[in-house]
Parts: structure tokens; sequence; C-alpha cells
């Protein structure tokens, strides 16, 4: 490996040509083997981007067109930063060629065990590592984001395996908060419905789950978070609170739909207000991680000074 190079190095440069033609040559190799040696079932195709591509039609109630609106953000993103790519300092790093080696490792296990999730997260450390090796830890600073929120979109599917828990979480919520204001509410399994007999009765299915909040709370919570916060540290804590945000604005739709059926009826609850929940839950949601994201920004230190400063200036 060379050392750093702190020029920016120019198109017709031999260390510039060859260095393109490796990237080049690396990265058709790595597609050709997650394309043709990507997935062992015959079933779901040899591809492990068939495959999740696959996963994406079949759970298209829950992801919908996220994923791919996500690939999209990704490369958006690297595009945004092509400038600073071109003037980052070149210094080829063995900490790439380890990101590589690991992201191999782990498609060998995940090809062996026929868990394709496993080798979906090992080619996005390949791609990642790739030019991490070849020009070094800037250019893998200013692709972290592209590579983190690609690990998101493509291991996503995963989240549909929470559909159950998240049904029975919703709808113990929903039950609690009920009986806080007053309404006599029980919940048996994923069924709420009215401990005084008579009253209403539903059950949170797999579409009220909030599965579909979730992905799409943390779909947009990552780039919001990247764009808006300035230090990695509020980045991930804002993204971090979209997870019990998601949560909480799906259960508050389950408890408005029972005090809808209590206080009004529950044709009109299952019905027009059943839909039009959905879009209000969905602004909550936002309007939530925005305050959030307000909150986390505010230099709290400065505003307690401020404060100590105009009870002082009152005595």
């Amino acid at each position: 490996m060379s050392g750093a190079a702190s020029f920016r190095l120019r198109a017709g440069n031999p260390e510039t040509v060859a260095r393109r033609c490796l990237f080049l040559l690396a990265t058709v190799a790595a597609y050709c083997l997650f394309s043709f040696y990507g997935n062992d079932s015959a079933k779901e195709g040899v591809s492990v981007f068939s495959w999740v591509a696959m996963h994406w039609r079949l759970d298209a109630h829950d992801f919908g067109a996220i994923p791919w609106t996500m690939l999209a953000v990704g490369a958006l993103v690297t595009w945004r930063e092509r400038g600073a790519l071109a003037a980052a300092p070149v210094s080829p790093s063995w900490r790439g060629v380890a990101m590589v080696a690991i992201g191999l490792l782990l498609h060998v296990a995940g090809y062996r065990s026929q868990l394709a999730r496993l080798s979906l997260a090992a080619c996005v450390a390949v791609f990642w590592g790739i030019p991490w090796a070849i020009w070094g830890g800037e250019v893998a600073r200013l692709l972290r984001f592209p590579a983190a929120y690609a690990l998101l979109c493509l291991c996503g599917s995963i989240l549909v395996d929470l559909t159950m828990p998240l049904r029975l979480l919703s709808s113990a919520l929903a039950a609690f908060l009920l009986k806080g204001i007053g309404i006599a509410a029980s919940c048996d399994g994923t069924v709420v419905y009215s401990a005084a007999g008579g009253g209403f009765q539903f059950d949170v299915a797999d579409a009220c789950s909030g599965l579909r909040s979730l992905i799409t709370m943390t779909a947009l919570a990552a780039p919001y978070a990247y764009f808006t916060m300035g230090t990695t540290g509020k980045r991930l804590l804002l993204f971090a609170l979209s997870v019990p945000l998601a949560m909480v604005a799906n259960a508050l739709r389950i408890f408005t739909l029972g005090v809808v059926a209590e206080w009004i009826g529950m044709r009109l609850a299952m019905q027009l207000y059943h839909d039009l929940s959905g879009y209000i839950v969905f602004f909550l949601s936002i309007m939530l991680l925005m305050a959030a994201g307000t909150a986390i920004n505010q230099d709290w230190g400065a505003r307690l000074c401020s404060l100590k400063q105009r009870r002082r200036y009152r005595v």
C-alpha cells in the first residue's frame, strides 16, 4: 500500500487510472459473486439481489415502494458528496481490505446456512470496503451513511418477523390508555374489547400492527437525522427514537379507534375513521420526529444558563 497523497488526482494520471480500473474490476467481481453465488436456494434464485426483491414484492403491503426509494436516496447522497469524494486525500487502507475480507466470510456463512439476510449484510460490507481499501479512510467516512442506509434497506425485511410482537404490544398499550381515560377496556392477545359488555371489539390485524409505520419512520428518520443533526451521536439518538415514536403513534391510533367506537359507534370507527386515522398517525409521527430533532439540537446548557440569569435579574 502506498503512503498518503494530499493532492487531487487528475483524470489522466496513471495512478488514478490504475485505481479506477482496480475499483471497477473489484466491483464487477463482487456483483458477479452475489449474483451467481448469492443464495443457495434454487427455489428463490441464486442471486441475493433477486431474493430481496422477491421478498419486497411478497410483502408489498408493508414495504411498498419504500426500499426502492431508500436505494435512490442513498444514491443521491453519494452523488451529493461527489465533490468531497474527488477531493479526499488518497491513502489506501488495510482496514478496507479487512472489511472486504469480513464481508466475504460473512457471505460464505450466509451461503452455507442459507441465511440470505446475512449475505445481504456481507454485500454492503464488501461494496463499502472496496473504495475504503483503494482510496482510504476519508472516502469510507463520506460513504458511511449510504452504506448504513443500504444495510437498513436490504436487511429491513427482517422487521416482518416483528409483526406479531408489535400487534400484541399495540393492543396492550391501547387497552391501557383506554382504561386511563375511564373506558372499561380489556386486551386478550391482539383483541381489544369493551369490558363493560355489548360495546366495541376489534382485532389488531397484521396491517394495523404498526410494522408499516415502523418501516416508514426508520426510512425517513435516517436521512432526516443525517441532514439535520450536527454530530454522529445526535444522529444515532434521533434514529433510535424513531422506533418508539412509531410504536407509540400506532398505539395512539388503536386507542382513538376505541374512543370513537365507545363514544360514537363501532360502524363509524371501523369504516370512515379507520381509514382516516392512518393518515393522521403518519403526520403525527412526522411531527413527533421533528419535535424530537429540535429538542436534541437544542443547546440545553446555554438555555439553563439563560434561565438562571433571568431568575437572578428578577430577584
